[in-house]
């Protein structure tokens, strides 16, 4: 049966880096297939509150549900089936140096539990082509610039068709232009039904593609759905 649920939901979550609260009594819902920046000044809490949403930081306070998982009472051995519904983006690549695009690619739906190869062939191919790398599965990592790689581990996280997209800063070391054309891919995933939570430093992506925008603030979550605040310049990331 068809959902209508949102796809994250935050009741009065506190966020954690390790002693100190960063995040005091967060609450906000994204719904499927919204679009979503996170925004805040480094230490905000962006990054711990995107890693207790992929359960790879403990919840303490509050409530998180994810893609239907409870994160608070999460267990170890659910966290790989809660990241087959979501697909997490890193700002460092994250890919293996030593293997060919379509060996990295093989290693996660080997890791989640693909077993027919010609599906498995088939899927590759479909991501690849999904992020515009059409003949680059041979190719090692260190033979892609740096906008094909990070093409790559998107392509990696849409293998299992997540729910939704967690994106850390994934245009933090890639110039404008390569930027540009990685949020334009972020859109097209967006547009066939899966949501996106980008997290990023860069005010001119925000100028140039407008969406609901999340501040972490002071310990506070300030939502653009419901808080007035304005972006006047990079100063506000």
């Amino acid at each position: 049966m068809f959902s209508t649920d949102p796809v994250v939901r935050v009741k009065e979550a506190s966020i954690f880096q390790e002693h100190n609260t960063v995040l005091n009594e967060i609450s906000f819902e994204i719904d499927k297939g919204e679009f979503v920046f996170l925004i805040g000044r480094t230490g905000s809490g962006k990054s711990s509150l995107l890693k207790t949403l992929y359960a790879d930081l403990p919840l303490r306070l509050g409530d998180i549900n994810i893609a239907g998982f409870n994160i608070r009472d999460i267990k170890s051995g659910q966290v790989p089936m809660l990241r087959r519904k979501i697909g997490i983006i890193f700002q460092d690549f994250q890919l293996f140096p030593d293997r060919t695009v379509g060996e990295n690619l093989n290693f996660v739906m080997k890791a989640t539990g693909w077993k027919d190869n010609a599906r498995m062939k088939n899927r590759l191919a479909e991501v690849l082509m999904q992020v515009g790398l059409g003949a680059v599965e041979k190719k090692m990592p260190h033979q892609l610039s740096g906008g094909e790689q990070q093409r790559v581990v998107i392509a990696r996280a849409l293998i299992n068709e997540p729910l939704i997209l967690i994106a850390d800063e994934p245009t933090g070391n890639l110039d404008p232009e390569v930027s540009l054309g990685i949020l334009k891919i972020f859109q097209q995933i967006n547009k066939s039904g899966t949501a996106i939570l980008m997290a990023t430093h860069s005010y001119g992506l925000i100028k140039r593609f407008p969406a609901r925008v999340l501040k972490c603030e002071d310990g506070k979550l300030l939502d653009s759905n419901k808080d007035k605040f304005e972006l006047k310049s990079e100063e506000d990331f």
